[in-house]
Order: C-alpha cells, then sequence, then structure tokens
C-alpha cells in the first residue's frame, strides 16, 4: 500500500511539474507574439523624398530636419550644373506621443512657413492589421510677394494640405507606401483651381543594414488649364549612420513644402529639369 501510495505522489507531481511547464512556455509564446505583432522599420525617416512617410516620432523626441534642393543639372557649367543656386529647409519636428507628432519649418523658396500635424491611426501587424496609416495636416504661408496677383493679401499666401498615408511593409527589403492627398490654396490664377487632388506613390527597397533606395511620385488628378505645371517625381540614396539619417536624391521639384512640389512643379524630369538635393536628420 506504501508503494502504491508513492507512486501515486510521484505521478501528481510529475503532472503539477507538466502542466507548470506548459503553462510557463504558454505565457513566453504570448509574450514572444506581443513582442513580434508590430511591423517595425516600414520607413527609417519621416520623409522618402520631399512628401512625409507613415512614421512618428516617439514621444518626447526632437528631430531637427536640413533639407537642400539646388538648381537644374541642365543649367550646365555656367551655373555649376546647378550648384551655384540652392534652396534650403529647416524644420523642428517633435513627437507628443508615440502617435502624434507636430512640427514647422521655414522654406527658403518662396519664403514659406509652414507647420504640420500626424498622427499614426493604425499600425501595420504580422498578424491582423495588414497596412500602417497615418493622417496628414499642414498648413503653408508663403511671405514672398506673387506679383502675378493684382491683391496678394495675406489670405491669398495661405494653403492647406490633407493626406492618408497608407502603407505596407510587403517583406525584409521593400516597403510601399500610397498617399491620398487634398490640396486647397486660398488664390490662384485664373488657369488653376483653388482645389486639387493628387496620388503619391512611395517605396524604399533595403540595399545593406543601413543602405536604401527611395522612390516617389505624385500623380496630380484634378486637371487644370495651364500645362505649365508637372508631375513631382523623386528617386534617392538612403544612408543611415546611428543617429543621423542621410537622402541624397535627384528631383523634379524646388519647393519642399506640400503646396509647392505637389501643385506647382514646373521641371520635366525626363526632359533634364532634375535638381539635385539631400536631407539631413537628427533625432535628439
Amino acid at each position: 500500500m506504501k508503494r502504491i501510495l508513492n507512486t501515486l505522489l510521484l505521478l501528481l507531481a510529475t503532472s503539477a511539474m507538466v502542466y507548470a511547464q506548459e503553462d510557463l512556455l504558454d505565457i513566453l509564446d504570448s509574450e514572444q507574439e506581443e513582442v513580434e505583432t508590430t511591423v517595425s522599420s516600414i520607413f527609417k525617416a519621416q520623409r522618402l523624398i520631399n512628401g512625409h512617410t507613415v512614421v512618428t516620432r516617439k514621444a518626447k523626441e526632437l528631430e531637427f530636419l536640413i533639407s537642400h534642393r539646388f538648381g537644374r543639372i541642365n543649367g550646365g557649367i555656367d551655373q555649376f550644373f546647378g550648384l551655384d543656386q540652392a534652396n534650403i529647409r529647416f524644420s523642428l519636428e517633435y513627437g507628443i506621443t508615440d502617435k502624434i507628432t507636430a512640427g514647422v519649418g521655414r522654406n527658403s523658396f518662396e519664403k514659406v512657413y509652414d507647420g504640420f500635424v500626424k498622427y499614426n491611426l493604425l499600425e501595420q501587424k504580422t498578424t491582423g492589421t495588414p497596412v500602417a496609416v497615418t493622417g496628414f495636416s499642414s498648413m503653408a504661408i508663403r511671405t514672398a510677394d506673387n506679383f502675378a496677383f493684382d491683391d496678394d493679401d495675406f489670405n491669398s499666401k495661405v494653403s492647406y494640405t490633407h493626406q492618408l498615408f497608407i502603407a505596407r511593409k510587403m517583406n525584409e527589403n521593400l516597403s510601399l507606401q500610397l498617399s491620398p492627398t487634398f490640396v486647397h490654396r486660398n488664390k490662384v490664377l485664373d488657369t488653376q483651381k483653388n482645389d486639387l487632388l493628387a496620388l503619391g506613390i512611395g517605396s524604399r527597397y533595403k540595399l545593406s543594414t543601413r543602405m536604401a533606395i527611395n522612390f516617389e511620385y505624385y500623380y496630380r488628378l484634378t486637371e487644370e488649364i495651364t500645362t505649365d505645371f508637372k508631375d513631382a517625381i523623386g528617386v534617392g540614396v538612403e544612408i543611415e549612420t546611428g543617429g543621423h539619417v542621410f537622402h541624397l536624391q535627384l528631383s523634379n521639384s524646388r519647393s519642399m513644402v506640400e503646396r509647392g512640389f505637389i501643385t506647382e512643379t514646373r521641371g520635366d524630369f525626363f526632359g533634364g529639369d532634375i535638381h539635385f538635393g539631400f536631407n539631413i536628420s537628427r533625432v535628439f
């Protein structure tokens, strides 16, 4: 009887240990699933070429961004292939929360001041949500005079942009983004429209741990009478070096704010009207 009792006790103890191990493994598996559930690094920076990405800064992070766009490369040696001319934009962008980022900037082209707010609506998950979605709204104020307007008052200098960024990391190397866009300009020429719809298409292809190729294209859906303006196109190389992200790029747009490069790009990319430029960002 004693031997039978000892055997039963041993079986009970063994069963308890097995169940405890299974429970512990279940907890570890669930924790591992939680860690892996959010897809990270869809894009490395808040900008792709000129336009924004779904990325927002983490809470209390401050990003300082410097952007340059030089003159047209086809300006020839007399303009040192565009390097004699330059536009510059500075901006400070702060993570209010992990999902909300706000920023202000100043572009030397047309002396534009701009401010924006981004809100991360959805994050891409390994199981479940297939895409990341971020909303974006900005206001730009042109302080340079436009002599084409008879009355170029403050109201005529203001414009607004609203965008929705929908992105997916397709695999370890390729990320894609669609950017439905609405731009409102308070005052335009008779050959233009105040409201303009556009669709942005962007991609990032990772070449190595620290290098990637970026592409961006904004197709203007709204037809205007004037044919002076072109769709904005850009290609670039992204280099990550610790706390800095460098973008070296070619684009047919001089402006670095949404109202400018989406609605008023004059250069023909395939006709050689290409501007070399770069972005440098530092996160504190």
